[in-house]
């Protein structure tokens, strides 16, 4: 059990799937405003998540290295002292990243931002569409 091992017991979904569901000792999180870490004994929190990188330290699944990397693009994350769960609209492990696509979702942004005019909710989305296509292409490095 998590508790015993001073682990956290990880879940990271997406609505198509399950990718992630294992103790590790650490967890990095992309949230709204900047990467945090979580530890056992973390303090109860939700957080909006942005985009980035998942990182999972301490993976006990001896193929790894004991670090696993998902990119997120937004979601949710509620950590507790023995668990945290990661509800993210889309998540990829880096070898799964088609970065192309990443390439043409970067210029599309960069297109958007040049004809956002007046409208601040345009920037907004621009700025989105950028960074996540910038955390793809900086995962599938």
């Amino acid at each position: 059990m998590a508790e015993e091992t001073n682990q956290l017991r990880v879940r990271l979904v997406t609505p198509e799937r399950t990718l992630f569901d294992h103790p590790v000792t650490t967890v990095e999180l992309p949230a709204k405003n900047g990467y945090m870490e979580a530890l056992y004994g973390h303090a109860p929190l939700m957080t909006e998540l942005g985009a980035g990188d998942v990182t999972l330290h301490g993976v006990t699944d001896g193929e790894s290295g004991g670090v696993q990397r998902y990119n997120v693009s937004w979601g949710f994350a509620e950590v507790l002292p023995d668990r945290v769960t990661i509800l993210a609209s889309d998540a990829l492990k880096p070898e799964e990243i088609d970065v192309s696509r990443a390439q043409e979702q970067l210029a599309r942004g960069h297109k958007e931002w040049d004809e956002a005019g007046d409208s601040a909710d345009a920037y907004t989305e621009a700025l989105r569409v950028i960074a996540e296509a910038e955390a793809k292409i900086a995962s599938a490095a």
